[in-house]
């Protein structure tokens, strides 16, 4: 492989040597980090050359929690709600609903995702107007919710008696006792994953996802939430042997809620790591769900919620001796567990598992994953750097918006809703903390208005007028915020020795913006136009003119 000369203002990440103004690669790794004149005597004659001149060179950034094919698949697979924009607008679903029906006539079920929910109830006859010859399902943004028409539910098996078993909350109903088309949680995530994909459908959205992550300057993710019941992790292999998947993607595989033989669903993950993880695509670790979201009125806290006393939201998987079981065996295979928990109490009951296991195993570097942390106790953030534990956080969540703070404040109370979304007091308290999208679950991903968002605490006015400033006191600093894209993440994924910093020995993956996102306003740093991502040594997206 020919050797690359890298020039331009290198921000390393590595304390030792946090600047430099060239690199050399060899063979997909950094070689040299210093000056252009010792970086142009080592390298051979022939050596290309990526001269990004005064741009600034960051290693790759990574996404601490992402679902990968799913985000392809609602790229091109899906009629995508987004693009109504912020806010829910149920004219504009319809007539994006409408449009892609008639580009794809052929398929024998729609779906449409991105719906932003409010306080404006809709059912199935919204959809039934739309589609009433063939099922039609509309995802929630955050995925924890769907609306299906009346062919959907006839499709889907979901009646009276489906509603009876899975309860009201979960299932909603008419005054007949007739499920309404709303569904949430357990039984819409069953819904989604009963839809037929293909291997060669599941390549073709990696690939589209692939390259949105490029153009966004990603070059590793996680997937948080691999299902190996379907064929994404089969998929992902094909594209390595083929050579085309070049994204590397760290897969926890989904769990599902209290199941009956933890141990048995580790030892199944463990088999399909070792068939399916190469060099881009690696299973390690599991994936659970502890509760819901606030806005579905299903996250899980220690208090009552104050619009409806003596309910405090849906407990998923909250057996704490099967847990412990998950932990311990998961950390004997050298597995994480990455839990999504949103609430106050699915936290507090993940941290006091986590901390049983850390009694069975004596590891106290397990590295297990909270993600999304909205509402967090004083105590348990403390807890998360005494168990090792990282939190991954989520900045562009962190504005105060207007109808998602209203349902927060009317569900959790005011005082929860002014103080969600900590990240300084994780840095603070001693814990790993990433940063994450959660694309396409959250229809943004941009790292720039990431740094942005986690030191404003709000919104650009470009993107929105008025104050959406939010607990300004969680705000944290750009070398912080880095961290939570680059080492930090590496750490997450126990591959901070191979990425993460521009170091001697690690991968020469590298994304280049026209923006020192440490030292630059940050009005200027929100409007930094991303250059080229490199992976590998090799250029994968490039922005040049």
């Amino acid at each position: 492989m020919k050797e690359t000369l890298v020039l331009g203002n290198i921000i390393t990440m590595d304390p030792k040597k946090p600047r430099a103004r060239a690199a050399l690669v060899k063979d997909g790794v950094f070689a040299y980090i210093g000056s252009v004149e010792e970086a142009k005597r080592l390298a051979d004659a022939d050596a290309r050359v990526l001269d990004y001149g005064e741009n600034y060179i960051y290693p790759g950034f990574i996404d601490g929690h992402a679902h990968g094919c799913f985000a392809g698949y609602r790229t091109v697979g899906q009629a995508n709600l987004a693009k109504a924009g912020l806010k829910t607008d149920y004219p504009k679903y319809r007539e994006i609903i409408k449009e892609f029906i008639e580009k794809n006539p052929q398929r024998e079920i729609y779906l449409a995702a991105g719906w932003i929910q409010n306080d404006e109830y809709v059912s199935k006859a919204y959809l039934d107007e739309i589609c009433p010859e063939k099922p039609l399902i509309m995802n929630t943004g955050d995925a924890h919710s769907c609306l299906l028409n009346t062919k959907a539910l006839e499709w889907a098996g979901i009646d009276a008696e489906y509603a009876k078993k899975h309860g009201t909350d979960l299932v909603h109903v008419d005054e007949n006792g007739d499920p309404d088309g709303y569904i949430c949680e357990s039984p819409a995530f069953e819904i989604i994953h009963n839809v037929p994909v293909t291997v060669e459908d599941a390549k073709t959205y990696i690939l589209a996802w692939q390259d949105f992550a490029f153009s966004n300057g990603l070059t590793a993710t996680a997937f948080a939430g691999d299902d190996l019941r379907f064929p994404e992790a089969e998929a992902y292999y094909e594209l390595e042997k083929e050579g085309k998947l070049k994204l590397r993607t760290y897969a926890n595989v989904i769990v599902s809620d209290n199941p009956e033989d933890p141990k048995a669903e580790i030892a199944r993950i463990c088999e399909d790591r070792v068939k399916y993880s190469k060099e881009y695509y690696r299973i390690i670790g599991a994936k659970v769900l502890l509760d819901g979201v606030i806005e579905a009125h299903t996250a899980w806290m220690l208090e009552d919620y104050a619009d409806q006393p003596g309910y405090h939201g849906v407990e998923r998987f909250n057996d704490h001796d099967k847990m412990v079981e998950l932990i311990s065996a998961a950390d004997a295979e050298g597995l994480s567990v990455h839990a999504h928990s949103v609430g106050s109490g699915a936290t507090h009951f993940m941290l006091d598992c986590i901390e049983d296991a850390e009694k069975i195993t004596g590891d106290m570097d397990q590295r297990n994953i909270l993600a999304h942390l909205q509402y967090v106790e004083d105590e348990d953030i403390r807890r998360m750097a005494a168990t090792g534990s990282i939190a991954a956080v989520p900045p562009l969540w962190t504005a105060k918006m207007s109808g998602g703070y209203d349902l927060e404040a009317a569900y959790a109370g005011k005082e929860w809703a002014d103080k969600a979304y900590p990240i300084k007091s994780f840095f603070d308290a001693g814990a790993t903390v990433v940063f994450h999208s959660d694309y396409p679950v959250s229809p943004i991903m941009d790292v720039k208005l990431s740094i942005y968002m986690a030191e404003k605490r709000g919104l650009p006015q470009s993107l929105m007028s008025g104050d959406t400033t939010r607990n300004t006191g969680e705000a944290i600093n750009r070398e912080q915020s880095l961290r939570a894209l680059t080492i930090n993440v590496a750490r997450q994924f126990r591959e901070e020795h191979r990425m993460g910093s521009i170091e001697y020995g690690k991968l020469a993956n590298m994304t280049v913006y026209d923006s020192d996102f440490l030292l630059d306003d940050i009005e200027k740093v929100v409007q930094a136009n991303l250059i080229a991502t490199v992976v590998d040594g090799e250029e994968v997206y490039t922005n040049a003119k």
